[in-house]
């Protein structure tokens, strides 16, 4: 007997592999340099605040890659079709 999830198996796997092969080219395709670290300290409380929160974010330069979209003219010959309506 085929076990019917098994079929589906190699298709899951290509859906996996295409939706990462998208990830990585949209990493690859930015310049990413961190410029400053990070730092979080977050407030401590009981009934009173002991101490302040402190949040610093790192900052980041991305450079995204140029792109040039130009558009041109085109005729296109479309082939006629013709259709019989069904009876």
């Amino acid at each position: 007997m085929i076990n019917p999830m098994r079929e589906s198996t190699p298709m899951k796997n290509i859906l996996a592999i295409g939706l990462v092969s998208i990830g990585l080219v949209g990493l690859v395709g930015c310049d990413v340099k961190k410029t400053q670290e990070g730092n979080v300290t977050l407030p401590k409380y009981e009934v009173e605040k002991t101490q302040s929160g402190d949040v610093t974010l790192p900052k980041y330069d991305v450079k995204t890659p140029d792109v040039n979209v130009t558009t041109e003219k085109k005729v296109i010959e479309v082939p006629k079709v013709e259709v019989t309506p069904a009876k």
